[in-house]
């Protein structure tokens, strides 16, 4: 039951972060090390079991939301 609700604890952060209005760009950081960035909620699909992100060069990334380690958003002012 542990894993199915840090499941949900995972997904609702992205869907909120997807969701944010207005927009803002944010980056997921995964548990091997990679990170995956979110220009736009286009780029970006949430399933409970499933996170897929698609990067501005087109190729794409399947994420299972337990790797998910932090979700930071882009400061703008830069």
């Amino acid at each position: 039951m542990i894993r199915e609700r840090e499941m949900e604890m995972d997904i609702t952060g992205i869907r909120e972060a997807v969701h944010k209005q207005p927009f803002q760009p944010f980056v997921i950081s995964l548990a091997d090390g990679r990170s995956l960035r979110v220009p736009h909620p286009d780029f970006v699909a949430v399933h409970p079991r499933r996170i897929v992100v698609i990067s501005d060069d087109g190729s794409w990334s399947v994420v299972e939301p337990l790797l998910v380690s932090s979700l930071d958003y882009e400061d703008r002012s830069v």
